[in-house]
């Protein structure tokens, strides 16, 4: 890790408001730092944050096959080889049932079957509202290799707060404990984990919590829509006690999140008056206070 500190937000579950408390907290934070959006299979940080696109580049991994029916005698040993159903009676191959293995550019008499790497997705550097460096990508439908995606989003960032002597990357990850959440928390300084108030959320948070443990990462807890289901509200404040977890604190359910949302802004840029507004500075204060110890 170079001399930036790294804070990542996940969430066990999807639709808890991960991305919209990933962006305020980024809004409030005014100090050097590069924001990512590591959610590959469905980047939405920039529907909030972003200002203009800088770069974009393609990113390809994995191979696939496409025959040449040109030098096809229609042999069908592709069809026989092909565990997996992708290649058609009209011997056409279809890249999304296609898992790349190779089997029919190996096996065909005739080389007539081409196997190279594959676009699968785009890789964007722009900038926030803030000017501040931010990078994120989309996996295209279909395509696999989303923890490599992570990782080379995460290398960007990661380079260019070297590059700028940036103290701080921000990213919002992706929800659930696979691959791209792996790849996402795998040598960050600290973990926020998002969670709200249901068994689903409270039973996914205990399985993502496990995993930062795994990896031998600190990390804290914020629970939304805290007001919607008191008693679970309760259970998992005394579940990050019990864990040894950092609570930043408590978020209320507040129309003017969705509000802002629809608006593509921060919560901050409405002029209304706004309780979840005034939550989110006090976890901002203390989650300022986190960057100063990590």
């Amino acid at each position: 890790m170079g001399s930036f500190k790294e804070v990542v937000f996940v969430s066990g579950k999807g639709g808890v408001g991960k991305t919209s408390i990933a962006a305020s907290i980024s809004f409030l934070l005014r100090k050097g730092k590069v924001v990512c959006d590591s959610d590959v299979d469905a980047s939405n940080l920039y529907l909030i944050l972003q200002s203009s696109v800088l770069e974009e580049e393609d990113f390809s991994a994995g191979k696939k096959a496409e025959i040449n029916r040109d030098a096809c005698t229609k042999c069908n040993i592709c069809l026989e080889v092909c565990e997996f159903g992708a290649i058609g009676s009209d011997y056409i191959v279809d890249p999304i049932l296609c898992e790349g293995c190779g089997a029919c550019y190996y096996f065909c008499p005739h080389c007539a079957i081409s196997f190279e790497e594959k676009i699968c997705g785009r890789i964007y550097k722009a900038l926030t509202k803030n000017n501040d460096p931010f990078f994120y990508a989309e996996l295209n439908p279909g395509e696999e290799n989303s923890g490599k995606l992570v990782q080379k989003v995460r290398e960007k960032a990661r380079f260019e707060a070297e590059k700028e002597n940036l103290g701080y990357i921000l990213i919002d990850g992706p929800p659930g404990i696979g691959c791209p959440v792996i790849s996402s928390i795998t040598g960050t300084s600290f973990v926020v984990a998002v969670a709200e108030p249901n068994p689903a959320s409270f039973h996914d948070l205990e399985r993502l919590i496990d995993l930062t443990n795994h990896f031998g990462i600190k990390s804290g807890l914020i629970v939304n829509r805290a007001d919607v289901n008191q008693s679970y509200t309760e259970r998992l404040k005394s579940f990050a006690e019990e864990r040894g977890l950092l609570f930043l604190g408590e978020i209320s359910y507040d129309p003017a999140i969705t509000k802002a949302q629809r608006e593509g802004k921060v919560i901050f840029e409405l002029k209304d008056r706004s309780k979840a507004k005034y939550e989110l500075e006090k976890i901002y204060e203390k989650f300022e206070i986190l960057l100063e110890g990590i």
